[in-house]
């Protein structure tokens, strides 16, 4: 599996039109517990089928693709955060020690 790094909104409207899919991590990097839960879940993505999008959130850096994540699927910002996001639709998210790579192939899998 790769990151794709989100660095423009514009990223935002293709994941939203997009059928399948996609995974969306919102990061801090100045974060010891973002670090962890990056870490944790890198560890664990190969359960995740091979072609779901797989998208990576600089927060720190991107504040403003942060907020509009939480305003067009519809979600209260967390940091660390993961967005399962299903044809356009944030079917699941998770935050902090909850974020799990195995439930978001679990879900994709359902």
């Amino acid at each position: 599996m790769q990151w794709n790094n989100l660095t423009n909104v514009d990223q935002l409207r293709e994941i939203k039109k997009a059928d399948g899919y996609s995974v969306i991590f919102k990061h801090s990097t100045r974060c010891s517990v973002s670090l962890m839960a990056k870490r944790k879940f890198e560890m664990d993505w190969d359960a995740i089928p091979e072609n779901t999008q797989m998208y990576f959130l600089d927060l720190i850096a991107h504040r403003d693709i942060s907020a509009a994540i939480a305003d067009v699927f519809q979600v209260h910002h967390e940091s660390p955060q993961v967005l399962l996001i299903k044809d356009g639709e944030c079917t699941l998210d998770a935050s902090h020690s909850d974020i799990d790579a195995q439930e978001i192939a679990d879900s994709i899998s359902a």
